[in-house]
């Protein structure tokens, strides 16, 4: 009898020990991609509302600095197993800040009450389907993968209507790209708390676990980012 107690509390005390190791990872994904979505917010905010001459007098600035953005994002997905996490974190804050400076022009094209309105549409949307991913039952993959696919159409298409310039088009993108990433806020949380699931399973090394948390919280982050600019660019209200 006492042999079935110890066992059974050897059970209950590491599953409890399993599950705290789990929050943890999670927590720390959500509060990198926090961090990160504040840092953005609020240098946009500054030079979009504080800095307008500053803006418009380096107007020639913002298509470099997408390029480095996009350089960025392959250095940081593409070398996490050559860079250590301190590396790693410290790209993933700079490309949250160069972000936070392309996106300033928001402030500059849309009204700030707007801006506002459609964050906390997006934070609660983003909440929902993270919730989702987070709680079902369901395999997600297979979503993921579509939206993948129909990510890489996305940009595709956004590229030609640059130069093509059809409203209706940019509303059809518009609507496409808020799908697209209202199915990946859920995939990549779903795919989160399986990789949760291997730190508190000992698969991942605390180096590793570091580096796996930075990638999550990017992969949120852009989520999150590009749900807005395509919920902005169907509500939100111009100047």
């Amino acid at each position: 009898m006492d042999n079935n107690g110890n066992y059974e509390a050897y059970v209950r005390s590491n599953s409890e020990d399993m599950a705290h190791i789990q929050s943890a990872f999670i927590n720390r994904v959500y509060a990198w991609m926090s961090t990160g979505l504040a840092v953005t917010g609020i240098i946009a905010w500054y030079l979009g509302v504080q800095k307008v001459e500053f803006i418009l007098r380096h107007a020639n600035w913002f298509l470099p600095l997408m390029v480095v953005e996009v350089l960025l994002v392959i250095a940081l997905s593409g070398m996490i197993n050559k860079i250590n996490s301190v590396v790693a974190t410290l790209l993933f804050f700079i490309y949250a800040a160069v972000n936070g400076v392309t996106l300033s022009w928001i402030f500059l094209s849309y009204q700030i009450g707007s801006v506002a309105n459609l964050f906390f549409a997006t934070c609660a949307t983003f909440a929902g389907m993270s919730l989702y991913g987070h709680l079902t039952k369901r395999d997600l993959t297979g979503i993921g993968a579509f939206c993948g696919m129909a990510l890489w159409g996305l940009i595709v298409a956004g590229i030609i209507n640059i130069f093509w310039r059809n409203s209706m088009a940019e509303l059809v993108i518009s609507c496409v790209g808020v799908l697209v990433f209202v199915g990946l806020t859920a995939y990549d949380t779903q795919k989160i708390k399986l990789l949760a699931f291997s730190a508190a399973e000992g698969s991942l090394d605390a180096e590793t676990s570091r580096k796996v948390a930075i990638i999550g919280a990017l992969e949120l982050y852009l989520d999150f980012i590009n749900l807005f600019l395509y919920l902005l660019r169907l509500f939100g209200r111009r100047r």
